[in-house]
């Protein structure tokens, strides 16, 4: 346990960690590794402060001795990751063959924060492309659903995130996000039901304005998994 922690004294916080919040789905603009440093010892000494509200004496319970530490890096290098850390490298090439045939990829692993209780969405997306001119590798749309998704946000607003990503990146004839969760701010607490699900679909260019298009994709992601 770090020095912060174990005196949960409030720490002096660079200039720009005091300008107003974003959006919990927003990246942070300035963020390098001094900064995620910043962030994860203030963390850690509000998490110290919520562990001590919560009257659970972290401090001599040996599973409990190392939360605020684990909880800060939790929050900033994974569960968050999407707002502490660039997006991810994907490298584009060009569409030389002119290849214009729907293609689609899934399940992605989706897993999400909700903002309204902080607790997990987790579950599955599936992506379709009609290429334009630009083309990037299959496990980019792996790497791109994990950034953006490791944000605290609401369904809806995640799946549109990941789709207009999609389209800035290569500009698509057509483009497909589906994706199919579980959130346990329903499953865990509230209602507590652990059978519904929540399905969100984004529909882009052919794949909005064309029935049969959109109806091959839909088709092909069954076989890939994905049942309403």
């Amino acid at each position: 346990m770090s020095e912060t922690a174990q005196a949960a004294q409030p720490i002096v916080l660079p200039t720009w960690l005091t300008d107003p919040p974003t959006r919990a789905n927003e990246p942070l603009d300035k963020c390098d590794d001094e900064h995620r440093e910043a962030i994860r010892r203030e963390v850690e000494a509000a998490t110290v402060q919520l562990l001590e509200a919560l009257r659970i004496d972290w401090r001599y319970d040996p599973n409990t001795r190392e939360t605020p530490a684990r909880v800060a890096r939790m929050l900033v290098d994974e569960t968050q990751r999407g707002r502490f850390h660039p997006c991810p490298k994907l490298t584009t090439f060009p569409n030389t063959r002119q290849l214009d045939e729907l293609y689609t990829v899934g399940p992605i692993a989706v897993r999400s924060t909700c903002s309204h209780h902080l607790v997990p969405i987790i579950g599955a997306a599936w992506i379709g492309v009609i290429p334009g001119e630009t083309l990037i590798g299959l496990s980019k749309f792996n790497r791109l659903t994990e950034w953006v998704m490791a944000r605290p946000q609401i369904q809806e607003e995640a799946a549109v995130q990941l789709a207009d990503e999609i389209e800035r990146l290569i500009q698509p004839k057509g483009l497909g996000v589906v994706v199919k969760a579980e959130h346990l701010c329903m499953s865990w607490r509230g209602v507590r039901d652990t059978d519904s699900k929540m399905v969100t679909s984004i529909m882009r260019g052919i794949l909005r304005e064309n029935a049969a298009a959109r109806s091959e994709f839909m088709e092909a992601i069954k076989g890939q998994g994905y049942a309403a």
